[in-house]
């Protein structure tokens, strides 16, 4: 073979494979989807039935899930490849409402005092962000079938030292429907009930528009069913479609907005306060 002209095939050899690091997905970190450009603070891993999601919140707050797939994603400008956190004995857990997660935690028997809510949707997102801590508490929450059956669960109930209630009501705002029913409650049972509750018209618009990827929650003509409007400027479908998305946006309370946070723990630490 002549090699005058040195090796002609030295330029062809296969280089060696590009080595991808491997980052953990810490939460507050800062990444970018190669594919779309999107950039955004790691808010956590979500697990679908597609696979394992990271969920990145970008500088307006608005949020997005991600496949955790190989080099799909540049810190500081360089490819990487997105891993679980590993959980290590660091630090305490947290639940969904941010308290100190109760391990270990047996069934523990019901406190007589109760938390209403007016629907089963009002229920189920209360559940979803302060289900672990009212586990703990014994507190049972309950739903009033809509606020204008109050007055008379509350006869039935017959609220009293150390068998208090708590009322999550929506669209709690001066002159409406809401606060002339609630401002109307019997006084010698008044001590021993906590109504409180959020300016929106439906619990769904407590969740922040950011983490159902939607720049804000449309506006729905007077006299039409909030609900089905909502469904029909969003292309979501029927009602029952639309809870679906609403529910699966809430994975803590950080999804939430502040004035129904507020309002929550305010009837837990209510129902909970020792009677004296």
């Amino acid at each position: 073979m002549d090699t005058s002209y040195g090796d002609i095939f030295s330029g062809h050899q296969r280089r060696a494979a590009r080595v991808v690091p491997e980052v953990p997905a810490e939460r507050d970190l800062v990444v970018e989807d190669a594919a779309s450009g999107w950039c955004g603070a790691v808010l956590g891993i979500e697990k679908t039935g597609d696979g394992d999601f990271v969920r990145l919140e970008d500088a307006r707050g608005r949020s997005r899930l991600f496949a955790l797939t190989p080099a799909a994603f540049l810190v500081d400008g360089r490819p990487v490849t997105l891993v679980r956190p590993v959980v290590g004995p660091a630090g305490p857990q947290r639940t969904a409402s941010g308290s100190t997660a109760v391990t270990g935690l047996r069934a523990r028997t019901a406190l007589p005092s109760r938390i209403w809510v007016e629907g089963i949707h009002d229920a189920a997102l209360v559940e979803r962000v302060w289900g672990h801590d009212l586990r703990v508490e014994g507190v049972v929450v309950e739903h009033l079938e809509g606020l204008d059956n109050l007055a008379d669960r509350l006869d039935a109930f017959r609220p009293e030292r150390g068998r208090r209630v708590g009322v999550l009501v929506d669209h709690l705002v001066t002159g409406s429907k809401e606060s002339r029913l609630t401002s109307a409650l019997d006084p010698r049972v008044r001590p021993h009930v906590m109504v409180t509750g959020h300016p929106y018209v439906d619990v769904w618009e407590a969740v922040k528009p950011a983490s159902l990827g939607i720049a804000a929650w449309p506006r729905v003509p007077r006299g039409q069913d909030w609900k089905t409007g909502v469904c029909d400027a969003l292309g979501w479908g029927t009602p029952r479609e639309g809870w679906r998305r609403v529910s699966s946006a809430v994975s803590s309370f950080r999804d939430l907005e502040t004035p129904m946070i507020g309002a929550v723990e305010r009837l837990v630490d209510f129902v909970t306060e020792p009677a004296g």
